[in-house]
């Protein structure tokens, strides 16, 4: 940033997102797994601003609950235009003497580089009083628009109020401004509200500004859909899309293998390492991080775990928050790993459940293999030693421990330690009774007979 200015963050999120048909505040509706606001504050956060206010109407309490001591809440009650939105953040800016950066919550992708332009154009040599973020979308539609001159503004304009050849510029106003915040309010104290709706309007300070013989300039934002608003659930999913989109290149950019792109899903904070193989539908929510050389197969769900390098997890397998897999572990098909460890090279190949639990180097879990962790009140821990050998169809019943080099032979339900070296049957003897099903075969064959004689 060219000023060394502190900086001020005014977020409007007063909206009732009607359109979003939710009781969820609008600009808490995820993205990635994140809400579409935290996009946002991650975005400013890079600019290290010294406050930030968030200007809130319904759903007051559940941006505070989100947010805490992140943000000052400042209420706007009753709703009366964008610029009556901004003036309710003076009174948490009091004695405050910096920049001021106005966003919306429902337009999370501003970036960084782009609120850095803005905040340099501010602090260019013709000083001027504001600097509106502008966008030139393929279709203009209703939008305000921004009449320049290169970078100067000449005037700003609703489309309603618009020339056919003011409406021919393709310069549109996003909204989004930069001021001092000494001018910023002054200016607003003179917006007034003589229009169809009797709002306060924040574009109406660049026109008294520029009345005023106030120069004011135009950042134009490299990617129109930077500023796209999110009002309902059908935009949210496109912007969802587009934030895949983006994250998917991203990853086979730096080297990954995505066989079908479109069909793995992202979380904001996915971390993949390099030569990592993931097959089609696939998704990962938050928490998950991958290492180098893993291999995802089809059909996983992932989320809240760690892969380390050689990897290999699925088809149809999920990973639950606290997954942590070793170098070349193995978690296959129909396996569900929940806040359990598996030490390097071990395996759980088929239809297992492992939760609460610590899985040593090289140890096999057979088919069907459950953690019995959870006795209706209290989670329990089981360990499995190093290179032991779990039988298939076993129900270790937790907390208990296998020792390494161990066997547990299929079918048991061990409820006892097991210790090193051991093996361990428990299931009952089997009792042979040579004839006996040719006999009950023949019996029901001559019933059902009778029946249908009868």
């Amino acid at each position: 940033m060219s000023s060394q200015a502190p900086l001020a963050v005014i977020v409007l999120a007063a909206g009732k997102g009607t359109r979003m048909k939710s009781d969820l505040h609008k600009v808490l509706h995820p993205i990635a797994g994140l809400p579409m606001i935290e996009h946002l504050l991650a975005s400013a956060a890079e600019l290290n601003p010294a406050r930030t206010v968030v200007v809130a109407g319904h759903g007051r309490e559940q941006l505070e609950a989100q947010l805490g001591s992140r943000a000052a809440i400042a209420l706007q009650e009753p709703q009366l235009g964008t610029g009556h939105a901004v003036q309710q953040a003076q009174a948490a800016l009091a004695g405050f003497d910096g920049d001021v950066l106005v966003l919306y919550g429902d337009v999370p992708f501003v970036t960084a580089a782009t609120m850095r332009a803005m905040i340099a154009r501010l602090h260019g040599a013709d000083n001027p009083a504001v600097v509106v973020l502008g966008f030139e979308p393929a279709d203009t539609l209703q939008y305000g628009r921004v009449i320049a001159d290169g970078d100067r503004i000449v005037k700003m304009v609703e489309h309603k109020d618009a020339s056919e050849a003011e409406r021919a510029c393709r310069l549109c106003n996003s909204g989004l401004m930069a001021a001092r915040g000494a001018d910023l309010f002054a200016l607003l104290a003179k917006v007034g509200n003589d229009n169809a709706a009797g709002e306060y309007y924040l574009p109406d300070a660049v026109n008294i500004a520029l009345a005023d013989g106030r120069p004011c300039a135009v950042v134009v934002a490299g990617d129109p859909h930077e500023v796209d608003g999110i009002n309902s659930r059908a935009e949210l999913a496109e912007a969802e899309g587009r934030w895949q989109m983006r994250r998917r290149r991203a990853a086979m950019d730096d080297g990954a293998t995505l066989i079908a792109p479109e069909m793995v899903w992202f979380a904001w904070d996915t971390a993949v390492g390099r030569d990592v193989l993931i097959e089609p539908n696939v998704f990962f929510g938050p928490g998950v991080s991958i290492a180098d050389r893993v291999k995802i197969r089809a059909n996983c769900h992932i989320e809240g775990a760690s892969l380390a390098s050689g990897v290999e997890v699925g088809p149809f397998a999920r990973l639950r928050p606290g997954a942590v897999l070793q170098e070349k572990a193995k978690v296959g098909n129909f396996v569900e790993v929940k806040k359990a460890v598996l030490g390097k090279g071990a395996k759980a190949n088929h239809l297992s459940y492992i939760g609460d639990a610590e899985v040593g180097e090289g140890a096999n879990i057979g088919a069907g293999t459950i953690t019995c962790n959870y006795d209706g009140y209290f989670k329990h821990k089981t360990v499995i030693g190093a290179r032991a050998f779990i039988g298939s169809n076993s129900a270790l019943v937790a907390p208990v421990k296998i020792g390494a080099d161990a066997i547990v032979g299929a079918g048991s339900a061990v409820t006892r330690d097991v210790m090193d070296g051991e093996l361990r049957i428990v299931r009952a003897e089997q009792l042979v009774k040579p004839g006996w099903a040719d006999r009950f075969h023949d019996a029901m064959k001559k019933k059902k007979a009778a029946e249908r004689k009868g």
